[in-house]
């Protein structure tokens, strides 16, 4: 796992951020102004979606600075798990939008079913979601790239977010384009592509829920990082049988719990100093801020 001080972590998150609710700012206003102008309901549709990211930007700076606090009197692990609720309120916030648009496109196909007319929509609609594609496809790469960095669930999720506006935007382009050029007949690709396009969204919610579930559930952390947490032990001289492995994550950190057994002569004090040894070996892969919980036993 990649560490940096938390400060550092927390500038970062806040810039990448920042820039994302500027740009979603500018989207908002320029898509409900090219919606409306354009006479394009998916257009005013995709805005909504863009106003989501808005808020889900919000809901970020929020939980990361309750989560970066540290350990106080009545959080003895931290204030990590805040930043868990903040990916699974936008994990809901994004299913709610997948579902909605699919919803909204259903409405729009059943009317063009029984011989309504859909309006047809104007060029300025169209450009409005080619810009969104492309800036919010490069708004996606920039914030995974800093929420990997940075380890921070909730950063991903929001970067996960702003692919989705992507996603929502092409399908609004294909069924504006479609509508434009293609004449009447074909004015319900517009919402046919809109519900293709919540299925995507629905799912990278259900990823992401899933992933916040398991935390707040204390699902142990993947076998090939537990494998990892006993080869490192391992490589320490005099240290054996490492067992009863627990582990968490909180937040963007681990939590391990383990015994190991060691040589059942040696003085208390040279046990402790190999316990020591593990834990800052475990820091050193794991990150500083690794909660680790060590219980020597001497060898059979």
């Amino acid at each position: 796992m990649n560490e940096i001080g938390t400060s550092v972590r927390e500038r970062e998150i806040y810039k990448v951020t920042l820039v994302g609710s500027l740009v979603n700012i500018l989207l908002v206003v320029c898509k409900f102004a090219a919606g409306f102008g354009g006479k394009s309901a998916a257009m005013i549709a995709d805005a909504v979606h863009s106003l989501s990211d808005l808020i889900t930007d919000l809901i970020v700076i929020v939980f990361v600075r309750i989560s970066s606090k540290p350990e106080d009197k009545g959080h003895d692990y931290g204030h990590g798990k805040y930043e868990t609720l903040a990916t699974l309120l936008i994990g809901a916030a994004l299913l709610a939008v997948g579902v909605g648009i699919c919803w909204s496109g259903i409405e729009s196909i059943i009317s063009f079913a029984k011989g309504e007319a859909l309006q047809s929509p104007g060029w300025i609609a169209l450009a409005a979601a080619i810009v969104s594609v492309v800036s919010k496809e490069i708004l996606f790469h920039y914030t995974r790239l800093v929420g990997k960095r940075c380890n921070s669930p909730a950063v991903i999720a929001n970067a996960w977010h702003h692919r989705s506006d992507a996603f929502s935007s092409i399908g609004t382009a294909v069924g504006i384009g479609g509508a434009i050029l293609l004449g009447e007949s074909w004015r319900v690709l517009d919402p046919l592509a809109a519900v293709i396009v919540s299925f995507f969204i629905v799912q990278v919610a259900v990823k992401q829920l899933k992933a916040c579930i398991d935390e707040l559930l204390e699902r142990s952390l993947p076998d090939d990082i537990e494998q990892e947490i006993t080869q490192t032990v391992l490589s320490l001289d005099g240290v054996s049988q490492p067992h009863h492995l627990r582990t968490r994550r909180i937040g963007s950190h681990y939590a391990i719990d383990m015994h190991v057994r060691m040589d059942g002569s040696i003085s208390l004090h040279e046990a402790h100093e190999k316990a020591t040894a593990i834990e800052q070996k475990l820091r050193d892969t794991f990150g500083e801020d690794t909660y680790i919980s060590i219980h020597v036993e001497p060898e059979k």
